[in-house]
């Protein structure tokens, strides 16, 4: 059994199976805001980044499982120009947050807040702003979802081809490049605007908040993902998608996880709406479809059924490679797993810090 890492406003936990329970290690990084948590499948080296405030991004990595953390580079911006197209660039060069975090092929990659994208080929050691994407004209029009500004918070590296990365941009939409950085274009064919711009710009590519995609490992060819304005999937690499329709509750939210090996398959966890970021009718559940997004079967067994108020965010809901197992976090420190697709959940802690990231390890 995997285990899963807890990214949280206080620490980093690790939770592991013991005979019929779930149990908690010592957190790593007590007190210290970790924002994003990887475990390399290449070779299963752990990478964490944290978020210290006055003194800035840090970026740790592990050879041992977690048992021990050693500082690496951490992704920063080259000075800001002084002449040139850029010199009013009213983007901050400064990196504020490490938002998303993959690998694939031998390298690293992290999606930043503002929204550069950076690379490391040396585990960490150094990282590269991708330039080809941040000095694209198009990038000044990109605008903060919840944040000020624009950030880069999901990365797909298709697993057939190291090259082909795919990026959702709040607010910027789906980028795609098949060259490792060198070109890149906006694939947001399909997607909907119209709840928060006007309808001249619904449209609009480069101006799409899409909350998250992930693609299903399989299939690299199928994508799911949760915008602002609903849920949408592709089946064409990423380069149009298709609008899935309202599920009950709400197609509002902001996590989804895809099913590792069934294209078919994914969850997604609904709030109630954009002004209100908490489940409907205080009852919690999760989203499943089974067939590709023309139906969604509605889980509550084991979550809170009423008087809860908890948020799901970007990153906080995570299936495992069985397929069967997922995990889910809240900003309200609840946590909870399932083991059966998604059918029944069991609460694990209601105590966590506010929970950025799940992900199995």
């Amino acid at each position: 059994m995997q285990d899963i890492l807890v990214a949280t406003r206080k620490g980093l936990f690790t939770l592991r199976r013991r005979g019929a329970d779930w149990r908690f290690g010592p957190p790593q990084f007590p007190g210290e805001p970790v924002t994003q948590v990887l475990a390399d499948p290449a070779d299963g080296t752990r990478y964490a980044a944290l978020r210290l405030g006055h003194f800035g991004v840090k970026l740790k990595r592990s050879t041992d499982g977690g048992t021990s953390w050693h500082d690496v580079a951490a992704p920063l911006f080259p000075p800001k120009p002084t002449e040139g197209p850029l010199k009013d660039d009213p983007t901050p060069w400064t990196v504020d947050l490490v938002w998303s975090l993959e690998a694939g092929g031998g390298r690293l990659w992290v999606g930043a807040l503002p929204a550069g994208l950076f690379g490391s080929q040396d585990r960490g050691e150094s990282w590269q702003l991708v330039e080809s994407l941040w000095n694209r004209a198009e990038r000044r029009a990109w605008f903060g979802g919840g944040y000020d500004h624009a950030g880069i918070h999901s990365i797909v590296v298709d697993p057939r081809d190291p090259a082909h990365v795919t990026l959702a941009v709040s607010c910027g939409g789906v980028w795609q490049t098949h060259d490792a950085g060198a070109t890149w274009a906006n694939t947001s064919d399909g997607f909907d605007a119209g709840a928060y711009m006007p309808p001249e710009r619904r449209y609009d590519g480069n101006i799409q908040d899409v909350h998250r995609i992930c693609a299903c490992a399989a299939q690299p060819d199928v994508l799911w993902a949760q915008h602002h304005g609903g849920i949408y999937r592709s089946a064409d690499g990423g380069r149009t998608w298709q609008s899935l329709g309202t599920p009950a509750p709400s197609a509002f939210g902001f996590a989804v996880a895809a099913h590792p090996r069934d294209a078919q398959r994914a969850w997604f966890v609904p709030a109630h709406s954009d002004q209100q970021r908490m489940p409907a009718d205080g009852r919690m559940v999760v989203n499943e479809t089974r067939d590709g997004g023309a139906s969604f079967r509605t889980h509550g067994a084991g979550l809170p059924a009423r008087d809860a108020y908890h948020l799901v965010y970007r990153h906080a809901l995570a299936c495992a490679d069985d397929g069967e197992t997922l995990a889910m976090g809240s900003t309200t420190g609840g946590l909870w797993i399932s083991e059966d697709g998604g059918a029944a959940w069991q609460c694990v802690s209601r105590d966590l810090p506010p929970i950025a990231t799940v992900r199995f390890a």
